[in-house]
């Protein structure tokens, strides 16, 4: 059996790259579904308003602690896992809890410059996203696995 060392495995297209943030961006929605209904449960069942500081922290600290606790842990989130995707150091190994939060906010960035962040990838030679190259992380492509 021909395996790929963590660190040659192939830097992951957009296309895949995509698909993997539409599936987990689902589930997050679910996740934080849940922590809106917690917020809802700890402040007597009244609404919290949406410009509410402490409501906005605590809805990007539940969203960070989703994707960093599968970052760090393994590598992949549920959508990265179903495309057969990871994320990792360069050198192959599980990323640091700083490198996740970096990922996180430069990913914020990504999308808020209109996606340049992701479309540079189209043209980085090594397919590397602004937030890749900030986190120094890459999201990899993973092999099928044998036996199907």
């Amino acid at each position: 059996m021909n395996q790929t060392s963590p660190e040659k495995l192939p830097h992951c297209r957009l296309v895949r790259r995509l698909a993997a943030v539409l599936y987990d961006a689902v589930l997050l929605f679910g996740v934080l579904g849940v922590a809106a209904t917690l917020a809802l449960a700890v402040n007597g069942g009244k609404p919290v308003g949406y410009n509410n500081p402490f409501y906005i922290s605590y809805m990007f600290l539940v969203a960070f602690f989703y994707y960093a606790w599968f970052w760090t842990h393994g590598g992949q989130t549920l959508g990265l896992k179903t495309w057969r995707l990871r994320v990792q150091s360069r050198e192959g190994t599980t990323i640091s809890w700083t490198q996740a939060l970096l990922r996180f906010f430069t990913a914020i960035v990504s999308w808020a410059a209109l996606g340049m962040g992701f479309l540079w990838s189209l043209i980085d030679k090594e397919r590397l996203t602004w937030h890749d190259r900030y986190s120094m992380s890459v999201l990899v492509e993973l092999p099928p696995k044998s036996g199907r």
